[in-house]
């Protein structure tokens, strides 16, 4: 016999489940069609739910965008948090942010999309100021080590914000417009494994030795 407390468990993941996947499914919705091309009977009939239950769980079209959006946005940051917080030097933290925004924005393309197409669009102020306050909140944490690392010598004093800026341009433009970046790279970044394989390793690459040569000191600055 299946006791009370693991029948409501079994309930509970189950719930949580279905949430996920409307979730899922609503991200690659909204990023094919846009917010005002994705009717709210279109996202239930992808998600293989009634109407009433997508609004059992999300209450609106707009408060399941943000529900997509605060969900990867979160994730992202409480992983860049872990790593400002360890006991490691400036460098390896920055190293380790960069590998998360990589692996990130190159794993959710879909999500990406909705992001910019929302911040550009402006069309609806209350999500655009959301996402540039949470956007910038993950984007602060980058600062908050590189500022560490010149705070405690490892680092040059340089302009933070302008190398914030030059680390991210570079990630999202290459992995967000795909015709010219595989035009420039001559690279098919419509494979996935290209992608994992060459994309992302080049740019990785290209990163630490561009931060390398801009964040150390050189010993030419002590002679």
């Amino acid at each position: 016999m299946i006791s009370f407390a693991a029948e409501l468990q079994r309930r509970m993941v189950t719930k949580e489940d279905k949430r996920t996947h409307i979730l899922d499914t609503a991200e690659k919705v909204f990023a094919a069609f846009g917010y005002e091309g994705a009717s709210t009977r279109h996202l239930a009939s992808e998600a293989g739910v009634n109407m009433a239950m997508l609004n059992y769980y999300f209450g609106s079209k707009e408060s399941l965008l943000q529900a997509v959006l605060q969900r990867r946005i979160t994730g992202m940051r409480n992983q860049l948090e872990e790593v400002k917080e360890v006991d490691a030097s400036a460098w390896n933290k920055l190293s380790s942010a960069l590998e998360i925004y990589l692996n990130r924005v190159s794993a959710n393309n879909s999500f990406h999309r909705i992001i910019y197409r929302e911040i550009s669009l402006n069309q609806r102020s209350t999500m655009s100021d959301f996402l540039s306050e949470n956007i910038f909140r993950n984007v602060q944490t980058i600062m908050d080590i590189i500022q560490e690392g010149i705070q405690d010598g490892s680092f040059r004093k340089v302009d933070v914000e302008m190398t914030v800026a030059s680390i991210l341009g570079t990630i999202y433009y290459l992995l967000n417009s795909e015709q010219i970046a595989s035009r420039l790279l001559e690279t098919d970044f419509k494979d996935q494994t290209v992608i994992d394989t060459e994309v992302k390793p080049r740019i990785k690459k290209f990163l630490h030795d561009y931060l390398q040569a801009y964040l150390m000191h050189h010993d030419s600055e002590n002679q």
